[in-house]
């Protein structure tokens, strides 16, 4: 059995750490395809570009380059699905949106642009609650509410179209008002 993490100085020597509970650190790609989530653990897994959509993977933060979290490791148990690690949407260490929920947003507001059914205030006030769904603020449910009643009102297809792009990204709260 391999128990190792990057050596950060607490070893005893030979590079190889106590046994201990550690992040592993996740490769996602620009898209938000969970390809590995134990990149360091088990590389093996690892990929230059998603098979899913053909997107470059990181497992850096692009603005800071702090390590994406990955798998929670708790000796001696690990898991045997490298996918599975909850998708981040943003930086823990610069607060800025990683690539997949900056791509998720405008997508939304495209789509926001094309519900004809909607006035041009409407629209604009969709695009403007979309910010405040993905994060967990004070702010959050009185957007979710705010798009909930403006999705119902652009339709259903808008709605599922909405749900397609949002799902990863949105915060919980958002989710529990939006799609209970």
């Amino acid at each position: 059995m391999k128990t190792f993490k990057p050596d950060s100085g607490r070893t005893s020597g030979g590079g190889i750490s106590k046994p201990e509970n550690w992040y592993d650190t996740a490769q996602i790609c620009t898209n938000g395809h969970v390809i590995n989530s134990q990149s360091v653990y088990r590389p093996e897994h690892n990929k230059k570009f998603c098979d899913k959509c053909g997107a470059p993977t990181i497992t850096n933060c692009q603005n800071c380059n702090m390590t994406i979290k990955g798998y929670y490791h708790v000796p001696p148990m690990c898991t045997l699905d490298y996918t599975d690690v909850p998708l981040p949407s943003f930086c823990p260490g610069c607060s800025k949106p990683y690539p997949w929920t900056e791509a998720k947003l405008k997508a939304a507001q495209e789509l926001s642009d094309e519900l004809g059914n909607l006035s041009s205030k409407e629209r604009e006030l969709l695009k403007k609650s979309l910010d405040d769904i993905v994060r967990d603020t004070p702010q959050t449910t009185v957007a979710a509410n705010r798009f909930k009643r403006l999705i119902v009102k652009a339709g259903k297809a808008a709605a599922d179209g909405f749900r397609d792009i949002l799902v990863d990204v949105l915060s919980e709260a958002a989710k529990k008002v939006i799609w209970p």
